[in-house]
């Protein structure tokens, strides 16, 4: 009988290793379970107008036409703000602009709560 060299020893083992994790894994997906992501308590008091506990099409449709104003809002805030060429785009260097901003203010924010 021959020896095994070393190297074949150590890729043998992490072979097997991650047989092993990929089962391990397998198991662990098919345990969890999965959890349909519904509106939250906010959402649902705000947009469910017949007050039966759920969402149906139009109160659906409300909450996203909200949304979509929303975020049509914030990115005429943002466009009025950063957009410094006035193309109606953020480029590369506003948008660095724009995430310092961010950065900046989150940073605050924690230092003011704790």
């Amino acid at each position: 009988m021959t020896p095994i060299p070393t190297v074949r020893k150590i890729a043998l083992g992490l072979l097997a290793l991650s047989a092993m994790l990929s089962v391990s894994t397998l198991q662990a997906e098919d345990a969890a379970p999965k959890k349909e992501k519904g509106p939250s308590k906010a959402e649902l008091k705000k947009y469910d107008a017949n007050g039966d506990g759920q969402l149906d099409e139009t109160e659906i449709a409300k909450m996203k036409a909200d949304e979509k104003a929303k975020r049509e809002e914030k990115r005429t805030e943002d466009l009025a703000k950063y957009d410094e060429n006035k193309d109606s785009k953020i480029n590369k260097a506003e948008k660095e602009k724009m995430k310092a901003d961010h950065e900046a203010a989150r940073a605050g924010a924690r230092a003011t709560a704790e």
